[in-house]
């Protein structure tokens, strides 16, 4: 039943005559064991309402998850899509800290999960503002919410505040297709840019989004890429106005407690040497590797590059905290060198990591023919060198975890 399409007169429901029926449908199990019969229960005792009651109480139990550092959300409304695109609450606080004291205008309120992280921020905003174009969030908003913010129906293309930080979360997806050009979000982030040139304003887009499009769109602050327990989740726009001087990029380590495990900027010293594997090698945070600062964390850490345009990176010592590979063995690659040597290190289960060569690592396991019985090792592949000189090398190596 995903992705139902709630209407007003929904959201009045759910919010008073049906709040009986929301609890009892929250009492039945709704796993996938259940689900059939529970849908059938429901379609039973509440007729019609029963799509948006078993909807809203699957949405609420998804959002608990991922959204527990913004307080209890277990009562609070949503759409599928909101909730997909709504930020994991640890980032969204993380986030919400920068801001902390300033005016703020999130002009996607959507449902009203940033300016939950911007009032539970610890010294939050003295004035938080909301809106949005879709009236059935903006009404969920105001449950969710309640007087925490101000809320009102209106165009993030046309400013309604004007000394506020403008926050805008652009829509990403489209019937569940993802927009991978920044000018086809909803709205468009040239627009927006356009719109507030000479404003504090943050974007929330994409990780992948490419930085040079965004030189291109004339874009000129910092791009925070941000990671949580090891996972990229989002880049973050930051207008020159709201960025230290000098720093146009930055990589947020948090970790799965969503404290900060490591931060970089590109104005972190970034001298870093090239040179043959030591005793470790190390896989830098997706965030360093997509913020291109992978440079800056070797610095700091004392470590090398394998090569120059590879971001696997290699020492004598393993970074406290870190995970990394002990290298056991050396060889160069090809598919019966590494049958031959993993059977010779007596592997029975390998995790395959790829940099700079086409390898399939799911294809390659299956052609690896391991052992029932053994250890479990892990296998970099990656090339050295570049042009002719280039050549493909794996590290068969011992996990440090």
């Amino acid at each position: 039943m995903s992705g139902y399409a709630f209407t007003l007169d929904d959201v009045a429901y759910l919010t008073g005559a049906g709040q009986e029926a929301l609890a009892e449908v929250a009492a039945r199990p709704l796993t996938d064991a259940h689900r059939v019969s529970d849908i059938a229960w429901a379609r039973s005792r509440f007729g019609d309402r029963a799509a948006v009651l078993v909807e809203t109480v699957l949405l609420r139990r998804r959002a608990v998850a991922k959204l527990a550092e913004l307080g209890d959300v277990a009562g609070w409304l949503f759409t599928d899509e909101a909730l997909q695109q709504a930020t994991a609450g640890a980032v969204a606080v993380h986030r919400a800290r920068r801001l902390s004291g300033r005016v703020v205008h999130d002009a996607t309120c959507s449902v009203g999960t940033e300016l939950a992280a911007l009032s539970n921020s610890g010294d939050s905003s003295p004035h938080l503002i909301g809106s949005d174009l879709d009236a059935v969030r903006l009404a969920m908003a105001r449950h969710n919410v309640g007087d925490r913010a101000l809320l009102c129906r209106a165009d993030a293309l046309r400013p309604i505040t004007r000394d506020a930080v403008v926050v805008v979360d652009p829509a990403r997806r489209s019937s569940g297709r993802r927009k991978f050009d920044p000018r086809d979000y909803a709205p468009p982030l040239d627009e927006l840019l356009e719109v507030y040139r000479g404003r504090d304003l943050v974007v929330k887009c994409a990780p992948g989004v490419d930085f040079g499009q965004l030189a291109e769109l004339g874009f000129r602050g910092e791009v925070q890429i941000t990671s949580l327990a090891g996972s990229v989740r989002e880049a973050c726009l930051w207008s020159p106005g709201l960025a230290p001087s000098g720093v146009t990029r930055r990589a947020t380590v948090l970790d799965k407690t969503g404290q900060v495990a490591e931060e970089f900027t590109d104005a972190d010293p970034g001298d870093c040497p090239s040179g043959p594997a030591g005793r470790w090698i190390v896989d830098p945070d997706g965030a360093v590797v997509r913020a291109g600062l992978v440079r800056h964390y070797a610095a700091r850490h004392g470590l090398w590059q394998l090569d120059p345009a590879i971001a696997y990176l290699s020492g004598d010592e393993l970074p406290s905290g870190t995970r990394g590979f002990e290298v056991i063995e050396q060889i160069a690659y090809n598919e019966k060198r590494l049958r031959q040597a993993l059977s010779a290190h007596g592997a029975s289960a390998v995790e395959i990591l790829v940099r700079g060569v086409d390898v399939d690592p799911d294809a390659l396991r299956a052609k690896l023919k391991l052992q029932r019985s053994g250890g479990q090792l892990s296998v970099v592949i990656t090339r050295i060198g570049a042009g002719a000189a280039a050549r493909p090398t794996a590290f068969i190596c011992r996990p440090s975890r």
